[in-house]
């Protein structure tokens, strides 16, 4: 019930302004999110690259209201894949393609999604493609496709609680796509996405080995234990290295974790989100473990 309640919050722009509007809100995001701007992220770049993390940087900011915002949102993005270059971060970046106009024309997002991927061969860097809510997965996916990128160049990211996501998987392996398997933080209709938790996890596993056995180089997007678990067993049993896939965890969450997979050998890499358009994300981040609503009022209210 809380979980739904919070991702019903996430959404709407009422509760955004009350609470980003409270004395204490500036405080909020600091856990989960590296800063507001694009050199408090290079700081927190810097440190984890020094712990041995990589890093995939996402500018927070999903909707946009004109193709004006879509093409700063594509241009800021060019600029920040060459300031990863230029100071030799090893880092690349997450976007979502609602920031890049998808809502407004599918063709505006395609145009952005080439101009990244254009920049992003020349710098010898990597593109991620979110995945965003189910109104926008089909579109998402077919921008993917008809941006006809180098599998080194552009992914995109399946996540596991949509009933549709075995078909997609199938589909994005011949194509030889490069996949971020996540389970997913929006909410959604039961004819659309898995309601139970047992089956999201399920269909992680049984995704994630598939992915595995193409030999393409994936990425696994879980804090769950018990899911990495499932990776690197079916790893183990069919002699895939550690340095044939990687794990991918969020800023601020079980940090712990992802220190031991980094300790016992295996490729780890942060989501590092940053910006002012916290909210959404900062809401979706505490719906995944609504014990986190504690952390909220503690820094709501304290000093």
């Amino acid at each position: 019930m809380l979980r739904a309640l919070l991702l019903y919050l996430s959404e709407r722009k009422t509760p955004q302004r009350l609470l980003t509007s409270l004395p204490g809100a500036r405080r909020l995001p600091e856990r989960f999110i590296a800063g507001e701007t694009l050199e408090d992220a290079i700081k927190a770049i810097r440190r984890l690259n020094a712990e041995g993390f990589e890093v995939t940087l996402d500018h927070l900011g999903e909707s946009v209201t004109n193709p004006a915002e879509a093409e700063a949102t594509c241009h800021g993005y060019l600029d920040v894949m060459e300031r990863l270059r230029s100071e030799g971060l090893r880092a690349n970046i997450s976007v979502k393609l609602t920031a890049l106009g998808l809502a407004l024309d599918e063709s505006l997002a395609l145009q952005h999604v080439k101009a990244l991927v254009d920049r992003a061969s020349k710098l010898d860097a990597f593109v991620r493609i979110d995945m965003e809510g189910s109104p926008f997965t089909e579109s998402t996916l077919r921008v993917f496709r008809l941006a006809e990128a180098p599998r080194g160049r552009l992914g995109i990211v399946i996540q596991s609680y949509l009933r549709r996501s075995a078909r997609d998987v199938d589909d994005l392996l011949a194509y030889g796509a490069r996949i971020r398997l996540v389970k997913g933080a929006y909410k959604e209709p039961a004819e659309i996405a898995f309601p139970e938790k047992s089956d999201v996890d399920a269909n992680f596993v049984d995704l994630a080995r598939k992915m595995l056995a193409s030999r393409i180089y994936h990425a696994f997007g879980t804090h769950d234990r018990s899911m990495i678990g499932g990776v690197l067993d079916f790893a183990r049993a069919s002699k895939i290295g550690p340095d044939e896939f990687e794990f991918q965890m969020l800023y601020g969450v079980a940090r712990k974790l992802q220190r031991e997979l980094l300790q016992q050998g295996y490729r780890v890499r942060i989501y590092v989100p940053y910006g002012r358009q916290w909210y959404p994300y900062f809401m979706r981040r505490l719906a995944e473990r609504p014990a986190n609503v504690l952390f909220l009022l503690k820094n709501l209210f304290r000093g």
